[in-house]
């Protein structure tokens, strides 16, 4: 029983392997795209610094026992200026307030080319 089993996962792993062997000559550049594609393409750029968290302290030092300044929330976009350790150094886009902000809840979106 075992050995029917077995000889099944092999035949079924083959067939899904097989698509995945020939996929390089299918995958080949079109003959009508340019010779030189340009290095960097919109999609390729670093997104903007974004907050994760649900709420993040914008904190006067960079020491989660220091002054809160104020709240950056779930998706806010804010301008990073330097690091310390796990913290960053920030600028609230919309009120202008800079502190320091755990490294942990910002991060860089993503741009994803899908050609």
């Amino acid at each position: 029983m075992r050995t029917t089993q077995f000889a099944a996962s092999i035949a079924v792993l083959g067939a899904l392997a097989l698509p995945v062997i020939s996929a390089p000559s299918a995958m080949a550049t079109p003959s009508s795209a340019p010779a030189s594609a340009p290095a960097t393409r919109p999609c390729d750029r670093l997104g903007p610094w974004v907050i994760g968290a649900k709420a993040v302290t914008i904190r006067s030092k960079a020491t989660s026992k220091s002054t809160a300044r104020g709240v950056l929330y779930r998706g806010h976009k804010v301008t990073v200026h330097k690091t310390h350790g796990n913290w960053r150094y920030i600028t609230d886009k919309t009120t202008g307030v800079k502190g320091w902000v755990s490294g942990t809840y910002v991060y860089r979106e993503v741009y994803m080319c899908l050609d």
